[in-house]
Formats: C-alpha cells, structure tokens, sequence
C-alpha cells in the first residue's frame, strides 16, 4: 500500500477514537503531562534500505544481531510473503534474508512484533504467533490464536514470569489500506502453547508495543489509540504513566531508567523520564517497534512507510 494511503487510514483509528477518554489513572507513578523539550540533535549513524514495510527491529546482544520483522504489503494480508532479515550493528547498509515464508516449511504473513528468548525467536503475525531457531531460522511451532478471536496481534515481550506476553491492537485493514476496529484491545499470555488473557478492554486503548520494565517489575505499555503511555502488571488494571501525542507504537526501557517510545502522531521518537516526555528525534516518518543495541548505545527506528530503518546514536 502506498505511505498516503496506510496514514489515511491510520488517521481514521485515531479520529474514530476520541469519543473515547483516557482511563481513570491507576497508577500514580507519573500523573504530569508530557512536556515537549526541544529535540537534542542525535548522530544519525546510517539506514538500512530494501527492507519490506520493516514493523519490527530486535537486537540480539547473544549473536549481536538486529532482527527486522518485514511486513512486504498489507498488515493484516494472509499473502505468504512476510520476512526476517538480519543487519550486523557493523554492516547497517546491508540486510540479509533470514526466515522467508513460503520457503523452507516457513508460514509467514505479516511479521510484526519481535522478542526472543534463550534460542527461540518469537513472532507476532496477524492471528498467530510463531517461534523459530534464532541461530538456524528453522521453524519450531506456531500457536494459534483464532480461537481466541485474535485480530491484529502486534508486539512480544518476555516477561518476568518467563512467559511470552502479545498485544492485539484490535484493528484490521482492507484491500485499499482502510481500517476498522473488528477486534478487542487485549493482551495474552502464552505458557508453553496454553493461550489466556492476560487483560483485555478499552482502558487498554489499542495496545501497541509493549515491553518488560525489570526495574520496575510492570509491563509498559504504548497505546495506539490513545494519549497515554500505560503501565500495568498482570492482575490489575493499566495505569498512566504519561501522556503525550499518542499512536504509539514501539517501546523500550534504557539501562538507566529512561522510556523510548515511537509516535506516528508527530514523527518522532520521545524520551519519557522523571514523569516528562520529551522528543529525542523528529522527522522519522511511520515510526514503528524500535529496537536498541544495547553494546553500542544504538536506536533502530523502523520506518514503516519508507521501507528502510534508520540508525541513531543515543547519548
């Protein structure tokens, strides 16, 4: 689909949301609202081109490896033609396939989220969520999750149960890239290939990325469809964090403490720290799941719209 026609309809999710107001704040960690610092000029360290409608980036500190989740189409198209490609944090230029559907027993469709764990790559795609051999690419298992009504599954984290944790955003996208919201905001819990979930409602406000915050032993949270960036624990109900521009999407925890998290609303990708959110770059158009290289202190921005990831160096 074209970029124009895939922010026409990302535009709809939004505008056909705010009838909805952010939920009660259940957690009083942060309460202020985002204030927007100006933007702190980040190295741009280099892009990686050729990539397919790239969703998801995933660095690998084991095999110190980004793994790119490429979408090639439209994201909710059961087409056969989704991919991982891999790019050497020395090497951005280049991107080398990995796993392909269609080839080598490979299902996949339309590759989104990413998380790994020991030797087991994880992948969200659409109603289904498939693990692989992340040194091989060989396929392990795929569970389904069209029992359970999945709809637009999006991003994995591991948490601190050692369980696998996916968002389902909910929505769903037309032949000519329009969307509607089919699906419930949820997010489930797999042990093994056992399937619950783990919450589920409209205080979840489109679950986007989502991400393991150890220090803190929470979950966070980047709602798609809302202002809010969430945190939540298992068991109770999301609670604000910050708000800002919303349509978020990736989101990642810094060593020191810090939030990254991706906005299609302004462009950008906001640092969120001591209850502030600020933007650490700008101009980065359909700023989808970030990853970081946690050796070089690096910040992969997967730019949905323009098939290629581009790389900042953070201070």
């Amino acid at each position: 689909m074209t970029r124009n026609t895939l922010l026409g309809a990302l535009a709809l999710v939004v505008v056909g949301c705010t009838a909805k107001e952010n939920p009660p704040a259940q957690d009083t960690t942060h309460r202020d609202t985002a204030a927007q610092a100006a933007a702190p000029t980040l190295q741009k360290l280099g892009e990686t081109g050729g990539v397919k409608t790239p969703e998801s980036v995933k660095y690998d500190a084991d095999l110190d490896v980004f793994f790119v989740s490429n979408v090639d189409g439209n994201p909710t198209a059961k087409d056969g033609n989704g991919a991982i490609t891999k790019v050497r944090p020395d090497s951005l230029a280049a991107s080398t396939p990995f796993i392909e559907g269609g080839k080598n027993g490979v299902t996949l469709n339309a590759p989104k989220g990413l998380a790994t764990k020991g030797d087991t790559l994880w992948v969200a795609d659409i109603d289904a969520v498939r693990s692989f051999n992340k040194r091989t690419g060989a396929p392990i298992a795929t569970i389904d999750l069209r029992a359970q009504k999945a709809t637009f599954l999006n991003d994995i984290a591991v948490g601190g149960d050692g369980a696998i944790y996916v968002t389902d955003t909910g929505i769903a996208f037309d032949d000519k890239g329009q969307v509607s919201h089919p699906g419930v905001d949820r997010v489930f819990k797999i042990v093994g290939k056992a399937v619950t979930e783990a919450a589920k409602g409209d205080s979840l406000y489109g679950p986007n990325g989502i991400t393991w915050d150890a220090a803190n032993k929470r979950f966070l949270i980047a709602s798609f469809t809302g202002k809010d960036v969430l945190s939540w624990t298992p068991g109770s109900a999301p609670g604000h964090l910050v708000s800002g521009p919303g349509s978020y999407d990736g989101i990642e925890v810094l060593p020191g403490g810090g939030v990254l998290v991706s906005s299609w609303a302004d462009s950008s990708v906001h640092l969120v720290q001591g209850g502030q959110m600020s933007k650490l770059v700008t101009g980065v158009n359909g700023p989808a799941d970030i990853g970081i290289d946690t050796k070089r202190n690096v910040l992969a921005v997967p730019l949905f719209t323009e098939n290629k990831v581009a790389y900042f160096k953070l201070p």
